[in-house]
């Protein structure tokens, strides 16, 4: 798959000519294209809804757009929940799915009527002392350990995962909650992460489906909702194929006519929290080339830095890179594409080929919508980025300002003296 910028070289010269770089960008069009295909492909289950994690990308601005389709926010924590309110979201509409999570969330996503999602049977006790008494509607996460497959070989290692109840945990939650008064029990699982394949969900889907029919015959629980978490993930490479959607969605629907109608539960509503897969495509960090290296290897230094994207300095992430007005050309050229950081894993790029890059050209790093600008952070004092949409009619807009050194110090307790000069911008 040939990987194209959504945004020209012109446009988003026009743009840095009034925010500077890096910053990252969205495009307002792919984004609600992909949110209307999602809602198609599983549009034939009419409880259907997306919860965008939060997590993934937590911009306002887009985040509403979704909200705009029905989606609601799937939120880990308080100041993810408190957002999420903020932005409009409440009741049913909100997915608390947290770890390891302290009482004051839990009440406050009771506050809210958030659908609280257990990761743990010992949560149990603690959200019933926190709230006096457990909700009506409640979720349990499950892990069933082991490896999980898929046709094309092992997708990842549930046995490793912290999160989620045992098989045994999972039945044993399900009667203490009917004990205690709640009605609607949901199922949530999240098994493989990034999976380029249409395979994943309907196989995901399959084993839920099963646990659920025998978890409503054994203990009596009310099944109304299953989720199946994230885990649809997008090519980051050109040589990969997309996730088609609308084979995911069907694929859904034949396991669950094959297994959960026949047991009389056919009003089971499906849940997804697809962040990467709803949001990742259609963002990019904008950066510009401002210095060049020639020692043992050949280095192109930009304005951007691995605090404006970790992935490919925690993982080893790819993310493909376009330079701009150069989409044509030859890669000819083997270089390593570095930020600044007093770090040596600060690497967009290790030995990629590109076409010659001169300073001052301007670079799109693809795929950068989820995971990109969430998991920013200030080492060696660097400062957030912007970001800025770019709207369906061609204009842009700055949906968030970048950080300045005021920001930076201004959760310093520090003399008087210095505050005076720390309250700069």
């Amino acid at each position: 798959m040939e990987k194209r910028p959504f945004a020209t070289k012109e446009k988003l010269e026009e743009i840095a000519a009034q925010i500077p770089t890096p910053f990252h960008i969205y495009d307002e069009k792919g984004i609600r294209e992909n949110v209307k295909a999602v809602k198609e492909a599983f549009a034939w289950n009419p409880g259907f809804r997306e919860f965008f994690a939060v997590k993934a990308t937590p911009t306002p601005a887009l985040i509403k757009i979704l909200g705009e389709y029905d989606c609601g926010c799937d939120c880990s924590s308080m100041t993810e929940l408190m957002l999420s309110e903020a932005m409009g979201f409440s009741g049913e509409h909100i997915m608390f799915s947290s770890n390891n999570t302290p009482d004051e969330e839990y009440a406050a996503a009771d506050r809210m009527g958030a659908i609280i999602n257990l990761d743990d049977i010992t949560m149990i006790e603690a959200v019933e002392k926190t709230l006096g008494k457990l909700p009506k509607k409640m979720s349990c996460r499950y892990n069933p350990g082991g490896l999980f497959e898929l046709s094309n070989g092992i997708m990842d290692n549930p046995g490793d995962s912290k999160y989620g109840m045992t098989t045994e945990q999972l039945y044993e939650a399900f009667r203490i909650l009917k004990s205690k008064g709640v009605e609607e029990f949901g199922i949530h699982a999240f098994l493989a992460s990034n999976t380029v394949t249409n395979e994943y969900y309907p196989k995901l889907a399959g084993v839920l489906f099963r646990l659920a029919v025998d978890l409503q015959k054994e203990t009596g629980a009310k099944i109304t909702s299953i989720n199946l978490s994230g885990g649809v993930g997008i090519p980051y490479r050109p040589e990969e194929e997309p996730n088609d959607i609308y084979a995911i969605g069907e694929g859904v629907r034949k396991v669950y006519d094959e297994i959960l109608v026949p047991a009389g539960m056919g009003d089971v509503s499906i849940y997804t929290e697809m962040g990467r897969y709803m949001m990742g495509p259609y963002g990019a960090l904008v950066t510009r080339a401002i210095h060049e290296k020639h020692i043992y290897k050949e280095y192109i230094g930009v304005d951007a830095c691995a605090v404006n994207l970790m992935r490919p300095a925690m993982y080893g992430a790819y993310h493909h890179i376009t330079v701009l007005g150069k989409e044509d050309a030859v890669c000819d050229h083997k270089y390593d594409v570095v930020g600044s950081l007093c770090e040596n894993n600060d690497k967009f790029a290790i030995d990629r080929m590109l076409p010659e890059i001169e300073r001052g050209d301007l670079l799109f790093i693809h795929d950068t919508g989820a995971h990109g600008f969430a998991m920013g952070y200030n080492y060696n004092g660097k400062l957030w980025s912007s970001e800025i949409l770019l709207k369906e009619d061609g204009s842009f807009e700055m949906i968030r300002r970048a950080e300045t050194p005021k920001d930076y110090f201004a959760t310093l307790d520090i003399t008087p003296e210095y505050k005076k000069m720390f309250a700069k911008d």
